[in-house]
């Protein structure tokens, strides 16, 4: 079934900000610059903000022409015969939000991005740089002492570091709930459509659509889950004031993206997460849960695959799976002025009935369906009490209120103790957890926008057969989700996601018809990619929640890190715990002021004079809530009659409140996905284009040998990898060693001893993937002086590349059939004299074969050369000589060419 509608682009991409002495004025417009926007943003007022939207979309000629009044007008009033009285201050791509602290308002601008990811065509940005721009007048301004601090520590919050955008997808939500927006039925979308036009905020935006008779394409937009979204607050004051192509939402997180190539199909694989604006902060300061439900460390975690060859949302194949991430859901903290390593758990607030966790799994039920698992990763066995009192309260807790649940929508609970396993020379962390996952996934399903292929009614697979989810005629929906936590939700939890991912990308790619049986092997291609990209998920949430990277990766439990990795985790130790005792304390303060958890008052304390935030984060301390739910109904009457479905996937009125609805015609530029990804109206450069440019298995994994099976679902060796040693000196050593050290080979006295449970307490940099070679001979290393010199061995042994050995001579029988086809080739064509011409004997006795016939034209024996123009040659030789630096004049047609581009970009 086609895809009813498509998603809204916005028409605010490209921002520039002019500057009077009474306004700003911030005119945004399309990439392609063929729609534009204006706010006039006052700067008379001290500290309130006025902005005016005018509601109109405005022609290129028209802003020039208007810019051109402003700048005439304010030349006129301020007296200024010979200068400008219209200043262009900055350019820009969005508008992150508006702040104010004690004096007037600031405005936060994107001025540098960077691509990350692409998503069937729509671009995922990252942010590189900002600027802060202070918005009253300074003959206005009422200064504050204490102004100059408060902008410090808002800025201490790095926006350059790990916040990504969109202008046409919506981060904030996975994929499987944009898509199914996507499909909603025509009637539905012609009634919201009925309602958005008498709603409408732009004056002439639905013109023109009457006249052909109702045909076009439905564009919808739908409300972004702010618990994902970190500038909501910024953008609150203005959220009823402008039109909607100026809101620009933000998250915090991870994204990254790799180019999977399978015998040349290109499929891209994303790692997408979203860190929680809610009750967010640092490691030690931030623990349990507050108590709307909202826990500490929350990330939801998305991959995303999708056939790169196909494009459009409509026609092409999509598939995504969801995990989440967070601190065990009771009221608990870390007393950190001991200054231990460890410290002591303590249990804050009695919940008999278990109402914080409560609220937090209706939070999951409404928004992934269920069964809800829960993967507990914490000690069971401790001499002294530590860990395991979160593991006696959790259980409690989800005792407890799955005694009020429908049997089949109960919460799973799976308690594993991850590190005593680890300590195990018997027992294989991995196993265990592969054992794990393929229960999981089982059980939640995945999301897949097509239905099943034929090949898997033709090969049919036990396991296929066993999938849960709920599957619809358009493919497959992930219902419920796997919740893993441990004490930080770092290091063992990014291994334990990393098991559940690989399992669900075995099934995904199934799915697509990719591969034959949902099952990847380590040490293939694909998998290396995946692993990757899952240590720098992990290396980045654990630097922002915990000041390190990870300590244990997944080389660590399958015991093949090398040896230079324990002192590396020391180093990481020491790192994580300084940034926790003396720097965690100002980054708190710094997300507190960021996402308006607290707002500078006059005559009120200040943010550095609290003793505490715990009364910011709890609201409930401040005022006694309206409402009480109920101890044994304790979740939303509207999310349990739709189960196993995630309420917020459900048709119904209150969600369809949440969406916008505009018809469009069919090439207008806020739907046209095609137009928004090529550019056609742009210079496009390879060495630009994302997608040359980012990961690939081929280029960066599969071995660069020859001979070898070009798939990247083969098993290599340990040591075989696309990326080389030879540029890095530092790892050389360590290269030799890992090639004596295979995966099932036994890991040395220092790795064998290593415990999960100081994953607490340390991280490691980011392990290079180049420190093994790329070829499958020995390395031989010497040393000429001062410098080493490695050498590689890449002649392939003849045997191995074509079969037989050349060297060798021919035997008798080998030679006799030769000359018997030599014979009947001779006999079989007769030539006659006119054609004994294109026959000669070399001197030595050789036959030189030559084509029976002559041909004219083109053919298989002969090509003749093109004929080339004058005009033609002349170009070709003036890009030659342009390469060699010898530049030609320009003619009058170039010069004037140039000057009228000019002429309409800049003037």
């Amino acid at each position: 079934m086609p895809a009813a509608a498509a998603p809204i682009i916005s028409s605010v991409q490209k921002l520039v900000l002019y500057e009077t002495r009474a306004r700003y004025f911030l005119v945004g417009s399309n990439h392609a610059e063929t729609k534009y926007r204006v706010l006039k943003i006052d700067r008379t007022e001290p500290k309130d903000l006025v902005i005016i939207d005018d509601r109109h979309v405005y022609t290129q000629q028209e802003v020039r022409e208007l810019l051109g009044r402003l700048d005439l007008g304010n030349r006129t009033k301020m007296g200024q015969k010979g200068s400008s009285g219209l200043f262009r201050a900055v350019s820009a791509f969005g508008v992150v939000g508006f702040v104010r602290f004690l004096e007037g308002y600031y405005i936060v601008l994107i001025t540098k991005r960077r691509k990350m990811a692409d998503i069937g065509g729509h671009a995922i940005y990252k942010i590189e740089d900002t600027n802060m721009i202070y918005i009253p007048n300074d003959s206005v301004r009422i200064t504050h002492p204490d102004e100059a601090r408060y902008l410090r520590v808002f800025q201490n919050v790095d926006l350059s570091s790990n916040f990504y955008f969109s202008y046409s997808y919506d981060l904030s939500h996975s994929l499987q709930y944009n898509l199914t927006v996507l499909r909603m039925p025509l009637e539905m979308l012609k009634s919201e459509t009925t309602q958005t036009r008498q709603e409408s905020f732009d004056i002439f935006e639905d013109e023109g659509l009457i006249t052909q008779g109702g045909s076009g394409v439905f564009g919808i937009c739908s409300e972004p889950y702010m618990k994902y979204v970190w500038n909501g607050e910024l953008l609150d004051i203005i959220k009823n004031t402008v039109h909607r192509d100026w809101l620009l939402y933000i998250i915090h997180g991870f994204c990254g993206q790799s180019k999977l190539l399978i015998y040349g199909r290109p499929v891209y694989v994303t790692l997408i997460a979203r860190r929680s604006s809610k009750f967010a902060g640092t490691r030690f300061l931030k623990r349990g849960a507050n108590c709307e439900g909202d826990v500490a460390n929350e990330v939801e975690t998305e991959q995303i695959l999708c056939d790169a060859s196909v494009m459009s949302f409509t026609a092409g194949s999509y598939s995504s799976y969801v995990q989440v991430r967070g601190s065990v859901p009771l009221y608990w903290s870390q007393d950190i002025s001991t200054m231990m390593p460890k410290p002591p758990i303590t249990l804050d607030q009695a919940d008999p009935f278990a109402h914080v966790a409560a609220l937090h799994f209706d939070q999951m039920l409404q928004r992934f369906g269920s069964p809800i698992i829960i993967l507990n990763l914490v000690k069971e066995r401790e001499k002294r009490k530590h860990e395991r009192i979160l593991s006696e309260e959790l259980v409690a807790a989800v005792t407890y209120l799955n005694q009020f649940l429908p049997p089949e929508h109960r919460i799973i609970y799976i308690p594993w103790d991850m590190a005593k396993y680890t300590k195990s020379k018997l027992c294989n962390v991995l196993d265990r957890l592969n054992v794990i996952a393929e229960s999981v996934v089982k059980k939640t399903g995945f999301f897949v926008n097509r239905p099943d292929s034929y090949c898997s009614i033709l090969r049919p697979d036990e396991k296929w057969n066993e999938l849960g989810g709920c599957v619809i005629s358009t493919g497959r929906l992930q219902t419920g989700v796997l919740r893993t936590n441990c004490v930080d939700c770092l290091d063992r939890t990014n291994t334990a996601q990393f098991m559940v991912g690989k399992c669900a990308l075995a099934y995904q790619l199934y799915s697509l018809g990719l591969i034959d049986k949902p099952n990847l092997q380590f040490d293939t291609d694909a998998v290396r990619l995946f692993e990757e990209l899952y240590e720098d998920h992990g290396d980045t949430l654990s630097l922002q929640y915990g000041g390190s990277q990870l300590v244990h990766r997944v080389k660590t439990y399958r015991k093949i890190a090398p040896w230079t990795q324990h002192s590396k985790d020391i180093m990481q130790t020491l790192s994580r715990y300084y940034s926790n005792a003396f720097s965690d304390a100002d980054r708190q303060d710094s997300i507190n002021l960021f996402l308006g958890v607290f707002h500078p008052t006059e005559g009120k304390p200040h943010l550095w004079e609290l003793p505490t935030d715990f009364y910011l984060h709890h609201k409930n301390t401040m005022r006694l809530l309206p409402t009480r739910r109920s101890y044994t109904y304790w979740w939303t009457p509207e999310v349990i009659k739709h189960l196993p479905l995630p309420y917020d996937e459900v048709i119904c009125a209150a969600n369809l409140k949440k969406l916008i609805v505009k018809k469009f015609h069919k090439y207008e530029e806020e739907i046209d996905i095609h137009n928004e990804f090529f550019r056609p109206y742009e210079l496009s450069s390879f060495d630009d284009t994302f997608c040359l440019a980012m990961t690939s298995s081929a280029r960066d994994f599969m071995p660069k040998t020859f001979g070898i099976d070009p798939s990247p679902f083969t098993v290599r060796k340990p040591d075989e990898t696309g990326k080389s040693v030879l540029g890095n000196k530092s790892n050389r050593e360590e290269a030799v060693l890992q090639r004596k050290t295979a995966a099932s080979a036994p890991p040395p006295p220092s790795e064998e001893a290593v415990s999960s449970s100081s994953e607490d307490d340390s991280g490691t940099d980011r392990e290079e993937e180049g420190s093994v070679s790329q070829r499958s001979t020995p390395v031989k290393m010497t040393d000429t002086g001062d410098s080493a010199k490695v050498t590689e061995n890449v002649v392939q042994p003849m045997k191995e590349v074509y079969g037989i050995n050349l060297s060798d001579g021919l035997s008798e029988e080998d030679l006799s059939i030769y000359l018997r086809f030599v014979q009947l080739g001779q006999s079989q064509h007769k030539q006659d004299k006119s054609s004994q011409q294109f026959c000669s004997r070399c001197p030595d006795g050789v036959i030189k074969l030559t084509p029976i016939s002559a041909f004219s034209q083109d053919n298989i024996y002969e090509v003749q050369p093109p004929q080339v123009d004058r005009k033609s040659t002349e170009i070709f030789q003036a890009h030659i000589q342009a390469s060699q630096g010898i530049m030609q004049p320009l003619g009058k047609e170039d010069t004037s060419m140039y000057r009228e581009y000019i002429r309409n970009r800049y003037l």
